[in-house]
């Protein structure tokens, strides 16, 4: 009997991808619990610029050390601009992005993205010379057994 001719299915490492499959599948479709209680937004919490409009008082800039241990806002990009809203006329901080961070960031993904190309080019150029060598050595073979 040959290798394989009494088995049924999918080959043995797909059971694993498709019970995967399944189980994905079944995570996206499952609904989240919907609470009937309503939870009401009250504004006072939510900082002026979220409800009303604005005017930038200063410009983007980075955080000092003072204001990074004292200003919330400073924590998530270390970079806070000063508004001023309109109707309130408070005056507060708002986290921002500089043009200068997100320059460099895109400068490192693209960095990433060119070494990560010449890493799997590198593979390609490797691995297509291991095949070569094997149908070089099934030709010599075919040839000698003439």
């Amino acid at each position: 009997m040959p290798a394989g001719a009494g088995r049924r299915g999918l080959p043995q490492g797909h059971h694993l991808c498709w019970l995967l499959c399944a189980f994905t599948l079944r995570l996206c479709q499952a609904e989240a619990p919907v609470r009937e209680e309503k939870q009401s937004v009250s504004t006072s919490n939510l900082p002026c610029w979220l409800v009303e409009e604005f005017v930038v008082a200063e410009e983007c800039a980075p955080c000092s050390n003072f204001q990074a241990k004292t200003t919330p806002e400073c924590g998530s990009t270390g970079y806070v601009e000063k508004i001023t809203c309109s109707s309130s006329k408070r005056s507060e901080f708002k986290s921002c992005r500089s043009a200068l961070m997100e320059q460099r960031l895109f400068w490192k993904f693209e960095g990433a993205v060119i070494g990560l190309a010449l890493v799997f080019a590198f593979l390609v150029i490797i691995r297509q010379r291991q095949l070569d060598r094997k149908a070089l050595e099934k030709v010599r073979k075919q040839i000698e057994s003439i």
